[in-house]
């Protein structure tokens, strides 16, 4: 089925309003991808430090969306959107979901919980949410869908809570919680135990880089299950994780969640624009950075560019198959981490005492990402354009500043010498949150691992 009907509510409608993608993600409204818990608990310095010297409990129930689809042909349908291989997958088995446009470039990725063979609930931001399900109303299909919206949209309540206890000491208090040892759970893979009088599903993956588990529930437990482990965790250096901490995880742990969603401009693309609302995720999202490109295109990015190739499979059809195999062999970027210079982010703070906009862009800390796409240019000493830069946050764990960014992989070169151009094109954009400012180049090299894990203090 096709929609061919533009409606004045559509995104593009909105797209077209403003004279094209970029003019209407350059004034997007969305700014930051708020993470709705206390910005802290007791300081995001010891809480960043608790998922890689005792244990970090984040509260994930509130910034994700779930889309539950249930139904004979769940699989049918994931694996239709999907570039990922789905023999096997069923109740209890995750999946990192990687969805890509007819074109080959990222829609967006979720984590895929498969609670029986034939429902499957969908968790992580809108993008790649919204395209399954535009792909389910459009396609046949024999499943049923419900949305269960983070909390912002949500004025009816979550369905579950999602926590999350990571980090050295974290075995320890699972055990003592669950009254003996836990059940063998292979990686991105689902069991259940007792979180004291709570039976909780959990699932075996490492968002901090340190052993733990996402586990979930009925919402109504919440908070029955918070105060048993942080009464069993004292004796171990428990530590809740407020929104400021839990921010930076992503560049600390190397997931590159803010990509720009591949369809705003692809004829192939179009009738999910008619399809979306004018009031989704999509047509609000705040497109920022040094970067500057006429051509929306340019933000895009592949699989490949993010290190997802190891997840492809060439073994079913899906949408985007026979672009990627294409893309296979041409040049990739790479996912590295830079250091920042030291010296460079006393240099910016210091400019804050200077008059009118020879003041540089404003460092948030802990994260210091202010738009929901954020793309700084990454030059070599040149001057040549080499890559973008998509999270940069300062992190105790390294006692500094690092950006998560993708780069050409000719230039991938460990300890390579690079620039992050930070700041806005013409010092401002209409965006009110961003303030007058001047561009600065920031001196950093290119590091595949900007700590050693299991390292205290500094992870110098």
């Amino acid at each position: 089925m096709t929609i061919t009907a533009v409606s004045n509510a559509s995104l593009q409608h909105e797209i077209d309003a403003a004279g094209g993608p970029l003019a209407l993600l350059r004034d997007g409204r969305s700014g930051t991808f708020p993470f709705p818990i206390a910005p802290e608990f007791t300081n995001w310095r010891d809480e960043q430090e608790a998922w890689r010297n005792s244990a970090a409990l984040m509260d994930l129930s509130h910034h994700m969306t779930d889309l539950v689809i249930s139904g004979p042909d769940v699989v049918r349908l994931l694996s239709h959107v999907g570039a990922n291989g789905f023999k096997g997958f069923g109740a209890m088995k995750a999946k990192q979901l990687i969805a890509v446009s007819p074109d080959g470039y990222m829609i967006g990725d979720a984590i895929l919980f498969g609670l029986a063979d034939d429902v499957v609930r969908v968790v992580g931001r809108p993008p790649a949410l919204n395209w399954v399900q535009y792909q389910a109303e459009i396609g046949e299909y024999d499943v049923s869908l419900r949305r269960d919206e983070r909390t912002v949209q949500n004025p009816n309540g979550r369905e579950l809570y999602r926590l999350q206890l990571q980090g050295p000491t974290a075995g320890p208090i699972y055990e003592k919680v669950n009254g003996g040892p836990l059940p063998e759970i292979p990686f991105f893979h689902m069991g259940k135990f007792k979180v004291g009088n709570y039976e909780v599903t959990a699932l075996n993956h490492r968002m901090s880089g340190f052993p733990g588990f996402e586990f979930f529930g009925p919402y109504a437990e919440l908070e029955g299950v918070r105060q048993t482990l942080l009464e069993a965790g004292a004796e171990y250096g428990i530590r809740q994780v407020g929104g400021r901490a839990y921010a930076s995880v992503a560049t600390e742990s190397g997931w590159i969640a803010n990509t720009l969603p591949a369809y705003y401009s692809s004829e192939a693309t179009r009738g999910f624009r008619e399809w979306q609302s004018r009031r989704s995720f999509e047509a609000n999202l705040q497109l920022g950075g040094s970067f500057v490109s006429d051509r929306i295109e340019d933000y895009y990015l592949t699989p490949y560019d993010l290190g997802y190739d190891r997840m492809i499979r060439f073994d079913h059809e899906f949408m985007g198959r026979e672009a990627l195999e294409g893309l296979r062999d041409a040049p990739h970027r790479k996912k590295v981490w830079i250091q920042w210079e030291p010296s460079e982010a006393a240099r910016i703070v210091e400019s804050y005492t200077l008059e009118g906009d020879a003041r540089h862009k404003y460092l948030e800390m802990p994260a210091a990402f202010y738009t929901g796409a954020h793309f700084d240019r990454v030059e070599d000493t040149d001057g040549n354009l080499i890559g973008f830069a998509m999270l940069t946050s300062y992190t105790a764990n390294v006692r500094g500043w690092i950006s998560l960014a993708v780069v050409d992989e000719s230039a991938a070169v460990e300890g390579a010498e690079v620039r992050v151009i930070w700041g806005e094109p013409n010092g401002a954009t209409n965006n009110p949150q961003v303030e007058a400012h001047t561009l600065t180049a920031v001196r950093g090299r290119i590091s595949d691992r900007p700590f050693r894990e299991g390292t205290q203090g500094s992870g110098a």
